[in-house]
């Protein structure tokens, strides 16, 4: 079984992005350092994409029913983000933050091994099934990097008394997170038509995933106001992230989602 594999292949890989990082802190302007580096955090990142893709081989459906399968999509999608917007913005506080969360996750991964098999619900057999995790894992990568930018903003603000100079990184992440999860939102509509017969139905996960659409939404119109104090919108940004949390997995735990229909994310 390859999960039995997984503690080498997150070694392997967290070793790799421990090194890209450390030579992305020593290139003190020096070109090969920076390519090294990227070449380091890249080649991790294909080390994961190779082995979520023998995962999938070997179960015969996509990985992504359990938890544990969704923090290795999480643990892939977010050194992404943080690559893209290194790339784009140069910040190596960014970076940093990226591949050591997604390292986070795979170590929670060994930590708390689960039992792999091929079986899958009829309701997941579904030519939605693996769009609609995929844009959502997606989304929660960005919009979980924007809530780090509010933080470090936050701090600059009341700490360094100092003004954000992050608010179009957080912005941009937001609006590309906000487009993932709408896109989430509407085919996880399409796809309960399909398996159970109507859009919605207030489901706990249904209800907490609109919930964090709506605070995201209100982020987005309060920077939409020029009048607006910037800070406000740093603290609605910053509390998104624990709705974000709670809807994806913190609702698992809740007395009212024991008869949920996606109690098979569990």
């Amino acid at each position: 079984m390859v999960w039995i594999n997984f503690p080498v292949y997150a070694l392997i890989i967290i070793t790799l992005w421990l090194i890209g990082l450390v030579l992305l802190y020593m290139q003190n302007g020096k070109k090969i350092f920076s390519s090294l580096a990227v070449v380091s955090l890249g080649l991790g990142i294909l080390v994961l994409i190779y082995f979520v893709a023998q995962l999938w081989f070997l179960l015969e459906r996509p990985p992504m029913r359990t938890l544990g399968e969704t923090r290795l999509w999480y643990s892939l999608f977010l050194p992404i983000v943080g690559l893209f917007t290194y790339y784009r913005w140069k910040y190596k506080w960014f970076v940093s933050y990226s591949f050591i969360l997604a390292s986070l996750f795979l170590v929670l991964n060994i930590l708390y091994p689960e039992n792999y098999n091929k079986t899958l619900m009829p309701a997941l057999r579904s030519v939605w099934f693996v769009p609609h995790v995929i844009v959502y894992i997606i989304s929660y990568a960005l919009l979980a990097a924007s809530s780090l930018v509010s933080l470090k903003a936050l701090f600059h603000i009341y700490i360094k008394k100092q003004k954000a100079e992050v608010m179009d990184l957080a912005d941009n992440l937001v609006y590309i997170g906000f487009a993932f999860l709408t896109l989430g939102l509407l085919f996880g509509a399409l796809w309960a038509k399909e398996a159970w017969g109507h859009y919605w139905t207030w489901d706990p996960k249904e209800t907490w995933a609109l919930l964090t659409w709506l605070v995201y939404l209100i982020y987005i119109h309060l920077r939409s106001f020029k009048t607006v104090d910037q800070t406000k919108a740093l603290w609605v940004l910053a509390l998104a992230f624990i709705v974000l949390i709670i809807c994806w997995f913190g609702v698992n735990y809740l007395p009212s989602a024991a008869n949920s229909v996606h109690t098979y994310t569990q």
